[in-house]
């Protein structure tokens, strides 16, 4: 019994196009033709094809099963690498799917990154927005770092800097940075990186600096950035009298004689 390539393909459950990609591929050998040109398969080129659909159902890799022996041997390795692949995937499934019934639940949010679910009520939606585009420019570590930031800090501190208005005079900026400033200067004592976070910029510093540059300006107002840049500066230089001994010294020394 012989048959044409559209009937070993129906046979195979396949396709014309795919039986004929096999044989490019040099996967499925070529038959013998008939007189007239015909192409003419025999049992061997179904059970191959049988044998490759099998294994391909199986989320083996044409690039792996070309490679194998088909002389009745199971092959190990590509199945033990499929099996790791998939238990991967079942992995990361499984949390998919326990994230998608808390968020129907309404025990979590999908507008923060991962890990950060449990800390949503407390960002504001800007907030919640900057995590997002954060997560996608620093890299674990540096995003672990900054949900022990947030996790640091009391449920209200930025209720004032939210509700700051954009025509918010100069003493009303001075005061709210300067209410800012100790906890920014303790999370830069407390993560050295953050004066300094160019290695934790995995798509590299100007692409990272550029695309935070361009969010805060569209997620803040002129009066928050105003205040986040004494802030800042402030922060920094608390944080740096801190770390001084001499500094720490002079400054008792200034209180004793007074």
């Amino acid at each position: 019994m012989a048959w044409s390539t559209r009937e070993v393909a129906d046979l195979a459950g396949t396709t014309v196009n795919t039986v004929r990609h096999y044989h490019q591929s040099g996967l499925l050998e070529q038959p013998e033709r008939r007189s007239n040109g015909y192409k003419q398969y025999g049992a061997r080129h179904l059970v191959r094809l049988l044998q490759i659909r099998r294994l391909r159902d199986l989320d083996v890799p044409l690039a792996q099963i070309e490679s194998m022996d088909f002389g009745g041997e199971t092959p190990a390795a590509a199945l033990m690498a499929v099996d790791a692949d998939l238990t991967v995937s079942i992995n990361r499934l499984t949390r998919a799917r326990a994230e998608i019934r808390a968020i129907l639940e309404g025990t979590t949010a999908t507008d923060v990154p991962s890990g950060f679910e449990h800390l949503a009520g407390r960002l504001s939606g800007s907030e919640r927005a900057l995590m997002l585009v954060m997560s996608q420019l620093y890299d674990e570590s540096a995003m672990d770092d900054l949900k022990k930031m947030v996790e640091a800090e009391a449920e209200d501190a930025g209720a004032e800097f939210d509700s700051l208005p954009p025509d918010a005079d100069d003493a009303t900026r001075q005061q709210l940075a300067e209410a800012l400033a100790p906890q920014l200067a303790q999370h830069i004592t407390d993560y050295a990186w953050l004066t300094d976070p160019k290695a934790h910029f995995p798509k590299g510093s100007r692409v990272t600096q550029e695309t935070l540059l361009e969010t805060a300006v569209e997620l803040y107002s002129a009066s928050q950035l105003d205040v986040l840049a004494r802030a800042s500066v402030i922060a920094t230089g608390l944080a740096a009298e801190s770390s001084d001994p001499m500094s720490n010294t002079l400054d008792r020394g200034d209180h004793d004689d007074r």
